[in-house]
């Protein structure tokens, strides 16, 4: 099959490619690079003048009077150049509602063209959508990753801004074409399975694909300090709920710093990042979360303790225990102390923890078994 893959977070659609590549299928990738991560694409869409030296400071000058940022235009721009291309593919999938991450005119009027000139496309609920979001702010569940907002709107403003341009007038415009043109929506983790599960057009949850050829498992034995890393995106920084981790990890330092090494990064390119976790025991991934995201399933198929969302909805559906693959991490700093405190005055529980994570991802999150899972799931929705 020819299959286009529009959009990229977290290296999903990346990942996605090399198993169903690696399955015989011809595949395109189009995005932007997802940010600071710069994942590849064989057609990209990355804003390179707006976020050049001298393009910055006209983009910082303009948002001040306009409110909106150039680097978006710029998306648009470079979509424009090539959206002819884009027709007649098999299949076509959408990283989310907003896989072009342009101006909402130019979304609505790409993602049209796209739909049009391809008849089967399909749709991710992957991050923020207009769903998923109206079902966090009615506080459906015990905890999201909107709680900080809920608990400080001054304070976390700036970061949850973009969310609120999924319930403007427009981005409903792009919603409805998405939901009346697209033969299926996927879930891409447990997370995003509540919000749709009434919806007619849910195929269901496909999990992440993790290449375990790449990510190779090694036993995670500690035969000095225990090495934590934790990751910072600015960007999500409170969604993330990193301040938890930040604050557990001072009283981890003060108390236990002869048997720890702590590496904490900020903001930095995805090949870099795995430099840094090559090295660690245990990775703190996020704490608003049900489920595992990208991040932590590649540390967990390296064999590393992840502190992430693994909470008793992701336990039932895989039958496991609690910390049998990962620690799942709550917004309770003593709680996150507790656990810390268990892994590094018993060290060979991290490398059971890891041996057992990299098991599971083997089992549920293999990439090609998931690229198949897609193709069983596409063909069925023909």
């Amino acid at each position: 099959m020819r299959i286009l893959l529009l959009g990229e977070f977290s290296r999903l659609h990346n990942t996605l490619k090399e198993g169903l590549v690696a399955l015989g299928h011809e595949v395109v990738l189009v995005n932007n690079g997802d940010g600071f991560k710069n994942y590849p694409a064989d057609y990209s869409i990355r804003a390179l003048f707006f976020k050049s030296k001298i393009g910055n400071i006209f983009r910082q000058v303009w948002y001040r009077f306009f409110k909106y940022d150039l680097v978006l235009l710029e998306h648009g721009l470079r979509f424009w150049w090539i959206v002819n291309r884009f027709q007649q593919y098999d299949v076509v999938q959408f990283i989310n509602e907003k896989p072009i991450q342009t101006l909402a005119l130019l979304e609505y009027h790409f993602l049209k063209k796209i739909l049009k000139k391809n008849s089967n496309c399909y749709l991710l609920s992957c991050g923020v959508d207009k769903t998923n979001l109206e079902y966090m702010l009615a506080k459906r569940e015990r905890y999201s990753i909107m709680n900080p907002y809920f608990e400080n709107p001054k304070l976390t403003e700036k970061e949850y801004t973009f969310m609120w341009e999924y319930k403007t007038s427009m981005h409903f415009k792009i919603h409805k074409l998405l939901e009346k043109h697209c033969k299926g929506i996927i879930a891409s983790d447990l997370d995003y399975v509540a919000p749709l599960r009434t919806h007619q057009k849910f195929i269901g949850l496909i999990p992440n694909p993790i290449n375990t050829l790449s990510k190779i498992y090694t036993p995670n034995r500690v035969t000095g300090k225990v090495i934590i890393f934790l990751g910072i995106n600015s960007g999500n920084y409170h969604s993330k709920g990193i301040r938890f981790f930040e604050e557990a990890l001072k009283i981890v330092q003060k108390r236990w710093g002869f048997k720890t090494e702590i590496i904490t990064t900020r903001d930095i390119p995805y090949f870099e990042y795995h430099q840094h976790f090559k090295r660690a025991h245990i990775v703190l991934d996020q704490v608003y979360a049900f489920d595992q995201g990208y991040n932590a399933l590649e540390a967990m198929a390296q064999g590393k303790v992840v502190f992430t969302g693994a909470e008793t909805e992701f336990l039932n559906f895989y039958q496991l225990q609690e910390d049998e693959v990962a620690i799942n991490a709550l917004p309770d700093i003593d709680y996150l102390i507790e656990k810390l405190n268990f892994l590094i005055h018993h060290p060979e529980m991290i490398a059971t923890i890891g041996k057992n994570a990299a098991a599971f991802i083997k089992k549920n999150h293999e990439f090609t078994q998931i690229a198949q899972q897609y193709i069983r799931a596409w063909n069925s929705e023909k």
